[in-house]
């Protein structure tokens, strides 16, 4: 196999090209060269996902039994059309990385691969959808459903679209759970969103990948639902934070609409706590028959907290900084338990 990693120098783009490159593949990685280093084995091409002139001269590189775009999210349909278009003829097939947020029913409605996508055309700029006076759908959601068209146009069955809910793992960058393992480690009464018992679903960075080759080898077409088919509760999951971490806590579970009386930030404020029906009701049934494998969460946490304790760094991103709660409004809303 010779396949074009577009990204491929952090988290799930990092993960993707070693994993090929541990399959024996030839790979090629794209990007701007800013954001991490590129991985010992890979041929790196520099250049912007954006500019028709490097395109052409990254197509010059392949030809590529496929590419698999890890990159698109901060770029309108339009850029993912014109860099979809440009190596049409230099790639087989494209895998590209979607997300969830494109189904009009996320995040209040359960989900199945063949619940409808929302309407954006392959064209359009970074002005086109809108977000909803409850937080959905979201302009990014209207933004990666046009993404989506925009490869559909251009590979037609030759398509493959992942749509993780979340990932996790070493090497995360967006703060979901460095910052639940930091808090578990500070031990103390910890806030924690009730019901215990909720069953989250994400995924491991890594069986992300992995599911990523696999359809980049295969001759499959369509849309994925990448999400943990078993899922953990909220209870076992701080339980395996404090665990890893040694930290003696112990959660104080708090109900929805306390949090929310304290206006505590939905997503952000407390990591993963979202109070939509569907938010973790996502059906993941066709990729695991495409041989989606999970591991268990639990090893994610281990693996990502060993990650941490051994100094690992994300690549900068504004995202971090807008998880976890302030320790001074979690005292005062533990306080208010009590």
């Amino acid at each position: 196999m010779r396949i074009l990693v577009i990204g491929g120098t952090w988290f799930l783009g990092k993960c993707i090209a070693e994993g090929a490159l541990a399959r024996g593949w030839s790979v090629t990685t794209f990007n701007r060269g800013r954001s991490g280093r590129d991985v010992e084995g890979v041929s790196p091409v520099h250049g912007d996902r954006t500019d028709r002139e490097d395109l052409q001269r990254l197509a010059q590189h392949g030809p590529w039994d496929a590419v698999v775009d890890t990159s698109s999210s901060d770029f309108p349909p339009r850029d993912v059309l014109l860099a979809a278009t440009a190596l049409r003829g230099a790639a087989r097939r494209w895998v590209h990385i979607s997300t969830v947020s494109v189904y009009q029913g996320w995040p209040h409605q359960p989900l199945t691969d063949a619940s409808p996508v929302l309407d954006c055309r392959a064209d359009a700029d970074e002005s086109y959808g809108y977000t909803g006076e409850d937080g959905s759908p979201t302009v990014y959601g209207f933004q990666k459903a046009g993404g989506e068209q925009a490869v559909a146009e251009a590979f037609g069955d030759a398509a493959v679209f992942l749509r993780p809910g979340v990932i996790l793992g070493p090497g995360e960058y967006v703060g979901r759970l460095p910052w639940w393992l930091t808090r578990a480690k500070r031990g103390g009464r910890i806030l924690a969103p009730a019901p215990a018992d909720q069953v989250i679903q994400p995924v491991d960075v890594r069986d992300v990948a992995a599911f990523a080759l696999d359809q980049a080898a295969s001759d499959t077409s369509g849309g994925y639902n990448v999400t943990h088919p078993e899922g953990i509760t909220f209870a076992d999951f701080i339980s395996e934070c404090l665990t890893v971490t040694g930290g003696a806590g112990k959660p104080e579970w708090a109900a929805p609409d306390v949090l929310i009386d304290h206006g505590v930030v939905q997503w952000t404020e407390l990591p993963l706590w979202r109070t939509h029906a569907g938010v973790w009701s996502v059906d993941s049934s066709r990729a695991v028959a495409a041989g989606l494998r999970c591991r268990p969460i639990a090893d994610t946490i281990r693996d990502t907290w060993a990650w941490l304790a051994s100094d690992g760094r994300p690549v900068d991103h504004p995202r971090w900084a807008e998880h976890g709660i302030a320790e001074e409004k979690e005292a005062k809303i533990l306080a208010s338990l009590a």
